[in-house]
Protein backbone atom coordinates (compact mmCIF):
# COMPACT_ATOMS: atom_id res chain seq x y z
CA UNK A 1 0.00 0.00 0.00
CA UNK A 2 1.27 3.47 -0.93
CA UNK A 3 2.27 5.81 1.86
CA UNK A 4 3.45 9.39 1.67
CA UNK A 5 3.25 11.93 4.46
CA UNK A 6 4.20 15.57 4.31
CA UNK A 7 4.10 18.04 7.20
CA UNK A 8 4.79 21.79 7.15
CA UNK A 9 5.60 23.06 10.65
CA UNK A 10 6.18 26.76 11.30
CA UNK A 11 9.21 26.67 13.57
CA UNK A 12 9.88 30.36 14.06
CA UNK A 13 9.28 33.73 12.45
CA UNK A 14 9.99 33.13 8.76
CA UNK A 15 11.09 29.51 9.20
CA UNK A 16 9.39 26.19 8.55
CA UNK A 17 10.39 22.58 8.87
CA UNK A 18 9.07 20.25 6.22
CA UNK A 19 8.99 16.58 7.16
CA UNK A 20 8.44 14.07 4.38
CA UNK A 21 8.21 10.32 4.79
CA UNK A 22 7.20 7.15 3.03
CA UNK A 23 7.10 3.57 4.24
CA UNK A 24 10.91 3.35 4.12
CA UNK A 25 12.45 6.61 5.29
CA UNK A 26 11.91 10.15 6.53
CA UNK A 27 13.68 13.45 5.87
CA UNK A 28 13.36 16.85 7.47
CA UNK A 29 14.29 19.99 5.60
CA UNK A 30 14.11 23.65 6.50
CA UNK A 31 12.67 26.52 4.49
CA UNK A 32 12.98 30.25 4.93
CA UNK A 33 10.42 32.81 3.84
CA UNK A 34 13.10 34.54 1.69
CA UNK A 35 11.90 32.30 -1.12
CA UNK A 36 8.44 31.15 -2.11
CA UNK A 37 9.00 27.59 -0.89
CA UNK A 38 5.38 26.54 -0.19
CA UNK A 39 4.13 28.14 -3.40
CA UNK A 40 6.90 26.49 -5.41
CA UNK A 41 6.12 23.05 -3.98
CA UNK A 42 2.38 23.36 -4.67
CA UNK A 43 3.04 24.69 -8.19
CA UNK A 44 5.49 21.89 -9.01
CA UNK A 45 2.92 19.23 -8.11
CA UNK A 46 0.24 21.09 -10.10
CA UNK A 47 2.54 21.14 -13.12
CA UNK A 48 3.02 17.37 -12.80
CA UNK A 49 -0.73 16.84 -12.75
CA UNK A 50 -1.27 18.78 -15.95
CA UNK A 51 1.36 16.75 -17.78
CA UNK A 52 4.89 18.01 -17.19
CA UNK A 53 7.35 15.17 -16.79
CA UNK A 54 9.96 16.97 -14.70
CA UNK A 55 9.46 19.75 -12.14
CA UNK A 56 11.48 21.29 -9.34
CA UNK A 57 10.90 23.23 -6.15
CA UNK A 58 13.59 24.74 -4.00
CA UNK A 59 13.74 25.62 -0.31
CA UNK A 60 16.30 28.14 0.93
CA UNK A 61 17.63 27.21 4.37
CA UNK A 62 20.41 29.82 4.46
CA UNK A 63 22.98 28.65 3.45
CA UNK A 64 21.84 25.13 2.51
CA UNK A 65 19.42 24.67 -0.37
CA UNK A 66 16.95 21.79 -0.48
CA UNK A 67 15.84 20.92 -4.00
CA UNK A 68 12.82 18.75 -4.76
CA UNK A 69 12.99 17.04 -8.14
CA UNK A 70 9.87 15.36 -9.48
CA UNK A 71 9.94 12.99 -12.47
CA UNK A 72 6.69 11.65 -13.85
CA UNK A 73 6.09 8.67 -16.11
CA UNK A 74 2.44 7.81 -16.74
CA UNK A 75 0.88 7.87 -13.27
CA UNK A 76 4.15 7.22 -11.42
CA UNK A 77 6.24 9.94 -9.78
CA UNK A 78 9.82 9.63 -8.58
CA UNK A 79 10.71 12.28 -6.01
CA UNK A 80 14.31 13.09 -5.14
CA UNK A 81 15.20 15.49 -2.34
CA UNK A 82 18.70 16.95 -2.51
CA UNK A 83 20.78 19.09 -0.15
CA UNK A 84 23.03 21.54 -2.00
CA UNK A 85 25.58 24.14 -0.97
CA UNK A 86 23.93 26.91 -3.00
CA UNK A 87 20.97 27.55 -5.25
CA UNK A 88 22.90 27.65 -8.51
CA UNK A 89 24.61 24.30 -7.88
CA UNK A 90 23.95 21.50 -10.36
CA UNK A 91 21.84 18.55 -9.18
CA UNK A 92 24.88 16.28 -9.49
CA UNK A 93 26.67 18.21 -6.73
CA UNK A 94 23.85 17.63 -4.27
CA UNK A 95 23.55 14.98 -1.63
CA UNK A 96 20.37 12.92 -2.01
CA UNK A 97 18.76 12.84 1.43
CA UNK A 98 15.49 11.12 0.50
CA UNK A 99 13.71 9.62 -2.48
CA UNK A 100 10.55 7.70 -3.21
CA UNK A 101 8.40 6.42 -6.02
CA UNK A 102 4.68 7.03 -5.68
CA UNK A 103 1.50 7.23 -7.70
CA UNK A 104 0.62 10.78 -8.79
CA UNK A 105 -2.65 10.56 -6.85
CA UNK A 106 -0.78 9.66 -3.64
CA UNK A 107 1.62 12.59 -4.10
CA UNK A 108 -1.21 15.02 -4.78
CA UNK A 109 -3.29 13.87 -1.82
CA UNK A 110 -0.28 14.14 0.53
CA UNK A 111 0.53 17.70 -0.54
CA UNK A 112 -3.10 18.87 -0.38
CA UNK A 113 -3.58 17.20 3.01
CA UNK A 114 -0.38 18.85 4.30
CA UNK A 115 -1.50 22.38 3.47
CA UNK A 116 -5.08 21.73 4.56
CA UNK A 117 -3.65 20.72 7.95
CA UNK A 118 -1.49 23.87 8.04
CA UNK A 119 -4.46 26.17 7.54
CA UNK A 120 -6.53 24.19 10.08
CA UNK A 121 -3.78 24.40 12.68
CA UNK A 122 -2.68 28.01 12.24
CA UNK A 123 -5.42 29.78 10.31
CA UNK A 124 -4.44 32.12 7.51
CA UNK A 125 -3.75 35.20 9.65
CA UNK A 126 -1.60 33.34 12.21
CA UNK A 127 0.21 31.66 9.31
CA UNK A 128 1.04 35.09 7.89
CA UNK A 129 2.29 36.40 11.22
CA UNK A 130 4.49 33.33 11.81
CA UNK A 131 5.73 32.76 8.24
CA UNK A 132 5.90 36.39 7.14
CA UNK A 133 3.95 35.87 3.93
CA UNK A 134 0.36 35.02 3.04
CA UNK A 135 -0.86 31.44 3.12
CA UNK A 136 -0.52 30.02 -0.43
CA UNK A 137 -4.29 29.81 -0.93
CA UNK A 138 -4.23 30.42 -4.71
CA UNK A 139 -1.60 27.73 -5.30
CA UNK A 140 -3.40 25.23 -3.05
CA UNK A 141 -6.70 25.79 -4.84
CA UNK A 142 -4.99 25.57 -8.25
CA UNK A 143 -3.56 22.18 -7.21
CA UNK A 144 -6.92 20.99 -5.90
CA UNK A 145 -8.67 22.08 -9.13
CA UNK A 146 -6.07 20.44 -11.39
CA UNK A 147 -6.32 17.24 -9.36
CA UNK A 148 -10.11 17.14 -9.68
CA UNK A 149 -9.93 17.81 -13.43
CA UNK A 150 -7.26 15.20 -14.20
CA UNK A 151 -8.07 12.27 -11.86
CA UNK A 152 -10.16 10.59 -14.56
CA UNK A 153 -7.23 10.81 -16.99
CA UNK A 154 -5.06 8.79 -14.59
CA UNK A 155 -7.65 6.06 -14.21
CA UNK A 156 -7.96 5.79 -17.99
CA UNK A 157 -4.17 5.74 -18.38
CA UNK A 158 -3.79 2.97 -15.77
CA UNK A 159 -6.56 0.89 -17.34
CA UNK A 160 -5.07 1.14 -20.82
CA UNK A 161 -1.62 0.11 -19.62
CA UNK A 162 -2.94 -2.93 -17.71
CA UNK A 163 -4.26 -5.73 -19.97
Amino acid sequence: MAHLRLAWVLSGRGWADCIVSDHQAEAEVTASYVTTAPEDLLTAVTRLIVGEIECRAQFEAEPTIFRWIFYREDTHVWIRLLALANGSAHDNTGNEIWSTQQDIDVVTRAVIRCFDEVVREYGESAYRSKWGEDFPRAELEALRTAWREHRGDWAASSASSNP
